[in-house]
């Protein structure tokens, strides 16, 4: 079973703050059933996240944008408004549907009211 330390791991992540991040989203990750990157010797998953971190054998970014987006109340594809487009069509519909509702009215209500309508014009 290889040692591994702190110390092995601050040379790859320079903060131990982000590094005690990063290891802990890995030993989520490995326990939730990712396969590990290198073998495991019988080592905890804490333990197989420093090594794959200190043996450089992590993707770094993405284990940070993993943990990022597991944190976020809101994700990006929520937030983002729909295309410019697509809003366009929908009032052209609800207006279509609009007018298509008023003449509805008029003509059942038009005798009530004392109106004619003369559908020649």
């Amino acid at each position: 079973m290889a040692r591994v330390t702190v110390e092995d791991c601050i040379k790859i992540v320079e903060s131990r703050f982000e590094l005690i991040l990063i290891a802990a989203e890995r030993s989520r990750l490995l326990a939730k059933g990712s396969e590990p990157l290198l073998d495991r010797d019988r080592d905890k998953n804490p333990v197989v996240a420093l090594r794959e971190i200190a043996e450089e054998k992590l993707d770094l970014e993405q284990t940070k944008s993993t943990l990022v987006k597991g944190l976020q109340k809101y994700h990006e594809e929520v937030l983002t408004e729909p295309d410019e487009d697509s809003k366009d069509i929908e009032q052209i519909v609800e207006t279509q549907q609009l007018s298509e509702d008023i003449i509805e009215d008029v003509e059942e209500n038009a005798s009530e009211a004392g109106l004619s309508i003369d559908e020649s014009s």
